[in-house]
């Protein structure tokens, strides 16, 4: 039988004190006293106004015509490079601040030059999402336009968001490239970690369940399907024990590969060769060499009687027939 509660426990004070009183005994999932952390959701907001910049019309409620869109672009980038400058300041400042190595006025400097970074590359990126748009509209016979694609499908936002975490990633401001791809991976069942590195024309197609790790290389061409896991083996650790984190650890998919869905690829050795197929559910931990077609031996259907009053020749029949 559980003690009775004191009378000061069932007060909000008393239940306030008991709160803040976990802020100390279990410290590592609060941040007290510090810089300010990047906000996430001026970092979502950003994400959403980049890509509204890379897809004029298609992102945003304003109505975006050739007389406006450089005016509309100007604003935009001026209110993204403030915007973005100071999140991926406060990360900086917190990683310093983590490992107690900050020269003066170190994080302000490399904060700019991040953000620089992005929006200069915000035209390649614009090229390259093209290509992600036609291979997604050439390998799935459901799309009727590009308009469908970008407005709808998962697999836009979640490279789209990819392609600019990842610069971001290889800035190292890692903080603010992994709440983008976090957010994305939320929103749609798609996990790209901002370190992979992806080539063009790439199509995940529906998409649900897709992961793709770290240290993941992709080349050009490359379509998957729903399900397929780019992921890792057990991790080596330490003589205490701890993960040995680093070195590549996830496979390297080369060009004109389709993997299709439920497959499981692992290890950072594992390399499939161009031209490849990988067939569904399939479970791989090796590489392969060029040109190979993969796939799982056919399994057999096993059935058995419950009692239902189906008979042993019902049965076979059900198993035997043609579907």
């Amino acid at each position: 039988m559980k003690e009775p509660m004191d009378s000061k426990d069932r007060t909000l004070s008393g239940i306030v004190e008991a709160l803040v009183g976990t802020y100390e005994k279990h410290g590592g999932i609060n941040h007290l006293e510090g810089p300010n952390l990047p906000s996430r959701e001026s970092v979502i907001e950003i994400r959403e106004d980049l890509l509204a910049v890379i897809f004029p019309g298609y992102y945003g409620k304003k109505v975006i015509t050739r007389a406006n869109v450089s005016s509309f672009v100007g604003d935009m980038l001026t209110s993204l490079q403030i915007r973005l400058e100071n999140e991926i300041e406060r990360s900086f400042k917190y990683e310093c601040r983590r490992l107690d190595d900050c020269p003066d006025d170190c994080c302000g400097k490399a904060a700019e030059e991040a953000t620089m970074h992005l929006l200069r590359k915000l035209p390649e990126i614009r090229e390259t999402l093209k290509l992600d748009v036609s291979a997604a509209y050439e390998g799935d016979p459901a799309a009727k336009s590009h308009d469908e694609i970008i407005l709808s499908y998962p697999n836009t936002l979640a490279i789209a968001t990819y392609r600019l975490a990842h610069e971001l990633y290889a800035m190292e401001a890692a903080l603010i490239a992994r709440i983008m791809s976090e957010h994305a991976h939320r929103s749609t069942g798609i996990d790209i970690h901002p370190g992979a590195r992806i080539g063009r024309y790439f199509f995940i197609d529906h998409g649900t369940g897709v992961v793709i790790g770290e240290t993941t290389h992709i080349g050009d061409h490359v379509k998957i399907y729903q399900g397929v896991t780019l992921g890792a083996l057990s991790f080596p650790k330490d003589k205490d024990g701890k993960i040995i984190k680093g070195g590549k650890r996830h496979p390297t998919i080369e060009d004109d590969v389709t993997i299709y869905s439920g497959a499981t690829l692992l290890g950072g050795k594992t390399v499939i060769g161009k031209g490849s197929d990988i067939g569904g559910n399939v479970w791989l931990t090796e590489s392969v060499p060029p040109g190979t077609r993969v796939r799982m031996e056919r399994q057999k259907l096993k059935m058995s009687t419950r009692n239902t009053g189906a008979s042993q020749d019902q049965v076979k029949g059900l198993v035997s027939s043609e579907w």
